[in-house]
């Protein structure tokens, strides 16, 4: 799971960012916008009610060490669920290479996408 951000806002609610999660069984890309500011809160019931609905729950988890990812509120649904929560390094996306990939195809589509005024 990342973030795309800086995007130009956009739609009804001027999302002005994305959560890129990679479902590792079917390589299936799933984009939520969200806002850059997203809290850790925020950013559990984003993934509550976007994505556990239609993957099921995770097994694991790869996420660069966000704050989102890292902070007390997650330890517990993961404990409940069973979820193992791995963070990459910094500053090395192999970690998490097809999510990496994924989220470097959307930044340059996005931003296509917003110089033509499409």
């Amino acid at each position: 799971m990342d973030w795309v951000t800086g995007i130009p806002p956009g739609g009804d609610r001027s999302y002005n960012a994305f959560l890129v999660t990679v479902d590792r069984f079917s390589n299936t890309p799933i984009f939520v916008p969200c806002h850059k500011y997203d809290t850790a809160m925020d950013t559990a019931l984003l993934i509550w009610n976007r994505v556990i609905s239609r993957t099921g729950i995770f097994t694991n988890i790869i996420s660069d060490r966000d704050p989102k990812f890292t902070a007390e509120l997650w330890k517990n649904p993961h404990q409940l669920f069973g979820t193992k929560l791995s963070f990459s390094t910094a500053y090395h996306p192999q970690a998490d290479g097809l999510a990496e990939r994924i989220l470097q195809t959307l930044e340059d589509m996005v931003r296509r996408f917003c110089a033509y005024g499409l």
